[in-house]
C-alpha cells in the first residue's frame, strides 16, 4: 500500500522553506499532497487558486507531489484523500508548541493518522510568508527567499496594490 501524506498550509506565498519541506517529504512518502487551506477568516494576499497555481509551478518537477486545496478540518481532508500522515515543518520551539497541539487534536479525532514533524533547514529557520510579504511590499528583493515565479507574482501583486 502506498504511503500518502498531506502537507497543509496557507502558502501565502510559498517560500523556499516550504519547498524544502515538500521536497524532503516527497523523498519519504510515496505521494505528498500539498494542500492549501482555504481559511475564510484570513485576508490572504493571493487567492487560493493563485496559491495552488504557484505551488503547482514550483513543484512540477517533483513527480510524487500533487497540489490541492481544502476547506474545513484538516483531519477530514486527510481521511478523504486516504492519507495516513500529515507533514509539518518546524522552524522554532514556538512552532512546535502550536503544532503539537494541532497534532494532538488530530490524533484525538483519528488515531490512524500520524503527524510527522520535519525541522526546517537552518538557512530557512527565520523565514515565513509574512516576512516575505512585508519585504516585497516595499519592493525589496525576495529572490533568496522564494522561487523566481513567486518573486514575480509578488512584484505583480504589489504593483497592482499601489
Amino acid at each position: 500500500m502506498a504511503s500518502i501524506a498531506v502537507c497543509p498550509g496557507s502558502f501565502d506565498p510559498v517560500t523556499l522553506g516550504h519547498l524544502d519541506i515538500i521536497t524532503r517529504g516527497a523523498k519519504v512518502f510515496d505521494k505528498v499532497i500539498v494542500a492549501v487551506l482555504n481559511n475564510r477568516s484570513k485576508q490572504p494576499l493571493f487567492t487560493v487558486d493563485e496559491r495552488v497555481q504557484l505551488l503547482k509551478e514550483v513543484t512540477k518537477d517533483i513527480e510524487n507531489v500533487e497540489v490541492d486545496s481544502f476547506y474545513g478540518l484538516l483531519i477530514d481532508y486527510v481521511k478523504e484523500k486516504e492519507a495516513s500522515a500529515i507533514i509539518k515543518g518546524l522552524r522554532a520551539v514556538s512552532d512546535f508548541e502550536y503544532e503539537m497541539q494541532m497534532a494532538s487534536i488530530n490524533r484525538q479525532l483519528d488515531k490512524s493518522v500520524e503527524t510527522f514533524f520535519m525541522m526546517t533547514n537552518n538557512k530557512y529557520s527565520y523565514l515565513s510568508s509574512s516576512i516575505v510579504k512585508e519585504i516585497a511590499k516595499y519592493h525589496a528583493p525576495v529572490g533568496d527567499l522564494v522561487p523566481e515565479v513567486v518573486e514575480n507574482a509578488l512584484k505583480e501583486k504589489y504593483i497592482t496594490i499601489k
